[in-house]
């Protein structure tokens, strides 16, 4: 039996729905004017609540299956080290730089949307990385402790990146003042709740029913909970920004450009190091996916609390996702392609 076969037809058909849900979302956000209103009327550190809430059901059946009882082990290995230092390397120099160069490049006049695609080249994804991960056949485990030191380096680095790539080296003249405390809340919230609930589920599951049972009924029947939560989160960011994106299109295209660039190239730079550094097809996949992904939901917080909400700056860092979605899950089909053909084990 095929490997298409096996999945469910909610994997199965993923981008289908994918495309389904950008789709009913810049509809209702188009042909429903309350909509917008509706989706943003409560916010939860800095993001809508519908939002807050799909990232964090997304997030939370993802981390059931990341085999902490074994991670010391993961960590004792020499091996680890050096995916650790290939990650920061690849996260936050490489990436930033890389980011910083395009939002010159494409948007030299424009330096309101400028600085909002630089607060999204420094955001490291903590969340949807997960999915991509997954859903390539990538380590969960590594990816695990990689969004971890990615969201520890978040709370430190990103203020002063931002000051120094859009202030100094952009010789800006915008007052920016971006509060540590924003962005610290943003990732303690959005990585801490469901990875806490995730830990305390899997300890006492395990200790109440057995491994056998935690792994062959509760995560069979927590799974699918996150690609839906996926799916609707999707939908939400596409139906609070859909009527805003077709009435801004040329800025919704000048930021789209140097986006899909950015994730394109950054993935499959990290491809290829990764191959001649001899890492196995499951190690590439999880820095790639790593490298290439982006913490939205942090850059918009920020954009949003510093700029307000109406600004070309948040413009800028709502259009992120609506861009990283659909590419980085065609370069998931990409990468199981690459893996496949070239039989990268």
């Amino acid at each position: 039996m095929s490997a298409f076969r096996t999945l469910g037809w909610l994997d199965r058909f993923l981008a289908v729905w994918i495309f389904l849900a950008m789709v009913v979302g810049v509809l209702l956000g188009n042909f429903v004017p309350e909509t917008a209103s509706a989706l943003d009327k409560g916010r939860f550190v800095g993001v809508s609540v519908p939002i807050a809430v799909g990232l964090l059901v997304m997030m939370y059946p993802i981390l059931c299956k990341v085999r902490y009882e074994a991670l010391h082990e993961i960590m004792s290995h020499r091996g680890m080290w050096k995916q650790i230092l290939f990650s920061v390397i690849m996260n936050w120099i490489v990436a930033p730089f890389f980011m910083f160069g395009l939002a010159w490049a494409f948007l030299p006049d424009k330096s309101e949307l400028r600085a909002g695609l630089i607060l999204v080249g420094l955001g490291r994804c903590i969340a949807m990385v997960l999915i991509w991960t997954g859903l390539a056949g990538g380590h969960g485990e590594y990816c695990a402790i990689l969004v971890a030191i990615n969201s520890i380096l978040q709370m430190f680095l990103f203020a002063p990146l931002a000051v120094l790539f859009i202030r100094v080296f952009g010789h800006s003249s915008d007052s920016l003042d971006i509060s540590y405390s924003v962005v610290a809340t943003s990732v303690a919230v959005f990585l801490g709740i469901p990875l806490g609930a995730a830990t305390v589920t899997r300890f006492a599951l395990r200790g109440l029913k057995g491994a056998e049972w935690y792994e062959r009924v509760f995560i069979r029947f927590a799974a699918p909970w996150s690609l839906i939560g996926l799916l609707y989160t999707i939908l939400v960011l596409f139906a609070s920004q859909g009527h805003r994106v077709v009435h801004q299109i040329v800025s919704v295209v000048r930021v789209a450009a140097p986006l899909m660039v950015y994730f394109i190239v950054i993935f499959f730079l990290t491809l290829w190091v990764t191959h001649r550094l001899g890492f196995g097809y499951a190690l590439a996949a999880t820095q790639s996916f790593t490298a290439a992904s982006n913490n939205f939901e942090l850059a918009i917080a920020v954009a949003v609390a510093t700029f307000g909400a109406n600004s070309d700056q948040a413009l800028a860092a709502t259009v992120g996702p609506l861009i990283e979605v659909p590419v980085l899950l065609g370069l998931v089909y990409v990468a199981k392609l690459v893996g496949r053909r070239f039989s990268w084990k």
